[in-house]
């Protein structure tokens, strides 16, 4: 199975210290968004764990727990963005905290296992195409040998997302800009020697020479664990996703970056409310089990398939 840690929350900055405990006692709970007194005990064993896929904005709290990792392969999924106070509210500076934290957690972990995602992009007054065209080109310059690729995506505005953009004035941009704006953040990538691809957009930027991504990788993860995969389409997310199927551990509503754009908080009260609830030995994230919780072990399995085929004699 693929650990996704997590599309809901960012575990590395907030919940590092719960999510290695989790992984020395070997389990942990999620509890289904949906039908909340369903929990899922997931087991962390390395033999049915093939990939651990971290999502995180600011990974320094991690930075000192990845020999506990050692079991595991993993990559990360890094966000930096040009973005102020104004929209990602309670991150670092960006210049002499987060660029510096990508090299190093690259130089550590291998440039082909750290991700840059300039995502989602918005555009308002303030943040033109010419302001981002001008941000992203500092970012891939200061990144330039420090990753492979990076990954863009125009933001989608779900209904959480409008209610927290609101007085950000927003500006519609037409097709026509949106693709020669994809162009120069296309140029700008391949002269800091970066692929880029855009991740769950409708709009075909292919001819802009932007491919389309897939956070949870199905190519990169054989890559870094040696051998194929059997994986599917994971069918929970969008059609224009491309990931393959993943294992969430997080929860929603405990992200306390605060960022404008967020689909997975509703609100600053709800997150405070559920930071509460966090125990770094509990084995459930950000909240407490009761009487009326049902708790199911989930069927877990490795995806790996370690008998060569006839593809594998092919390409020998």
């Amino acid at each position: 199975m693929i650990l996704s840690a997590s599309r809901r929350t960012d575990i590395p900055n907030y919940y590092s210290e719960w999510f290695i405990n989790r992984v020395k006692e070997g389990f942990l709970y999620v509890r289904n968004p949906v039908s909340v007194h369903q929990i899922s005990r997931i087991n962390l064993s390395p033999s049915f764990v093939d990939c651990i896929v971290f999502w995180t904005k600011n990974p320094l709290p991690m930075m000192d727990k990845l020999d506990d990792l050692q079991s595991y392969p993993y990559y990360f999924q890094f966000t930096l963005t040009g973005y102020g106070k104004e929209i990602e509210p309670n991150l670092p500076d960006k210049r002499k905290t987060m660029i510096p934290a990508f090299r190093e957690l690259s130089r550590k972990i291998g440039k082909e296992r750290v991700i840059w995602r300039y995502d989602p992009i918005i555009f308002t007054d303030r943040y033109t195409e010419e302001y981002h065209r001008k941000a992203f080109q500092a970012i891939a310059e200061s990144l330039c040998g420090y990753t492979e690729q990076v990954v863009i995506s125009f933001v989608d505005l779900y209904a959480k997302t409008k209610k927290n953009m609101q007085g950000t004035h927003m500006v519609s941009v037409s097709q026509r800009r949106m693709e020669e704006f994809a162009s120069e953040l296309s140029r700008i990538a391949r002269t800091n020697n970066m692929r880029i691809a855009a991740c769950a957009e409708e709009l075909d930027l292919s001819a802009c020479g932007i491919e389309r991504s897939s956070c949870i990788d199905q190519q990169l993860i054989e890559r870094l664990i040696g051998c194929r995969i059997d994986a599917q389409k994971d069918k929970n997310q969008r059609g224009e996703c491309r990931c393959i199927e993943s294992v969430e551990v997080g929860a929603y509503h405990t992200c306390r970056s605060g960022c404008r754009y967020c689909y997975a908080n509703d609100s600053a009260g709800r997150v405070k409310e559920n930071c509460r609830l966090y125990h770094p030995e509990s084995p459930l994230l950000c909240g407490v089990i009761s009487d009326k919780d049902i708790i199911t072990e989930r069927r877990m399995k490795s995806l790996k398939i370690e008998q060569m085929n006839l593809f594998d004699l092919v390409n020998e």
